[in-house]
């Protein structure tokens, strides 16, 4: 998002009341403040960590003194921690907008902490599912008064989170159940990594990438290893909430994602056929490996799967030069390799062979990864230059 001034800067070239090289003097001009009062890494981190221990401290006093209050004195409480920490953001934005961030995301927090201990002071018995979109309303509050991206990653959190609540609560637990559930967290960890097209994006499109980045493989993971849930699969999903499950799970991270990237969101598309398709592939399940065809595709066929989706993944880094797919994709091949080793090869060596082996396909797939690494990295520099 453009700052303020460029957005009133171009409104009075447009109105002639400036010229082209006097409006390239005032944004060299803004540029060079902007240089000059950005905040470096040690003040970043130490605003970081302050906030982080300011709410957990403030929580911690709070809990080592709750069985001593009355229950006024409790809401009261809860209501001036929801409170305190906006106001106060409020009273520093203009002379320190890094720490009202900071402070607005602590009242956010203690907003969700708020609504859990109102729950608790007032004994009402609601499913914790409302709670936490309670939270996600005042998240998303914060965000269309600030256009903070605090506040956004509170919200990009909060509503997966209930609607994931709300799943396992309207579906009776079963292997559909999961698997629903699997797919649509993988397509959302997608659609957040994919977020940041161009270097310089706005901070809630990188917090979006970090999460999609750290989500991506345990949410492979989930997916592969929902059809070994075996306790639910006496029950069966009815035709309705099938519908409404794959619904939700396909089409809101794909509109997402169109949201976030436009025209190139037909790539999302892309990687939702491959997510489904490895969901179909039912891992460890001697139900669906009784024939050569089953085995191959349900035995085998998760590891090349993944392997193509690791490789598909380093060529979206490529044609978009973001670096955080190329490094996740290789990521994605080595561990793939590790897990067939374990899963297929381990258990049919003797002890010493398989950590000699193990230690042989470590080491050998960390050379390979890394080099391969670096000569991706530098063919992306190549290209954007």
């Amino acid at each position: 998002m453009p700052a303020r001034w460029e957005t009133i800067l171009a409104r009075w070239q447009a109105a002639s009341l400036i010229d082209a090289a006097a409006a390239e003097r005032i944004r060299a001009f803004e540029s060079r403040q902007g240089d000059s009062q950005r905040l470096r890494w040690p003040t970043i981190l130490a605003i970081t960590i302050g906030g982080l221990m300011l709410g957990a401290g403030v929580l911690l006093f709070v809990g080592a003194h709750w069985d001593r209050l009355s229950p006024a004195e409790r809401f009261s409480t809860v209501l001036l921690l929801v409170a305190i920490f906006h106001v106060a953001g409020a009273f520093v934005e203009e002379k320190f907008p890094a720490l009202a961030t900071v402070l607005h995301g602590v009242g956010t927090a203690s907003l969700g902490a708020g609504i859990f201990l109102a729950a608790q002071i007032f004994n009402l018995n609601e499913d914790w599912t409302g709670g936490v979109l309670l939270w996600a309303a005042g998240a998303t509050v914060g965000f269309l008064l600030r256009r903070d991206w605090v506040q956004g990653t509170f919200m990009a959190i909060l509503f997966p989170l209930w609607l994931a609540g709300k799943w396992t609560i309207i579906a009776r637990p079963s292997a559909s159940s999961e698997r629903v559930l699997a797919e649509g967290l993988l397509l959302l960890a997608i659609t957040y990594l994919t977020a940041r097209v161009d270097g310089d994006a706005p901070p809630l499109r990188r917090a979006l990438t970090w999460i999609g980045t750290v989500a991506f493989i345990p949410c492979v993971t989930f997916v592969v290893a929902s059809n070994e849930f075996l306790w639910g699969r006496n029950y069966s999903l009815s035709a309705g909430k099938q519908i409404l499950g794959w619904t939700v799970a396909i089409i809101l991270p794909l509109f997402l994602a169109f949201l976030l990237r436009g025209a190139a969101a037909w790539t999302n598309a892309v990687a939702c056929l491959w997510a489904l398709i490895l969901g179909t592939m039912h891992y460890r399940d001697s139900s669906y490996s009784a024939s050569a065809i089953g085995y191959i595709y349900h035995e085998i066929g998760p590891f090349l799967w993944c392997l193509a989706g690791a490789i598909g993944l380093i060529a979206w880094g490529l044609r978009e030069s973001r670096k955080e797919r190329i490094n996740l994709g290789l990521a994605g091949i080595g561990l793939t390799i590790l897990w067939f080793y374990f899963s297929n090869v381990m258990d049919k060596l003797g002890r010493s062979e398989s950590l000699i082996g193990f230690g042989i396909v470590f080491l050998l797939v960390g050379w390979l990864l890394e080099r391969a690494r670096r000569q991706l990295a530098a063919r992306m520099a190549g290209r954007i230059q």
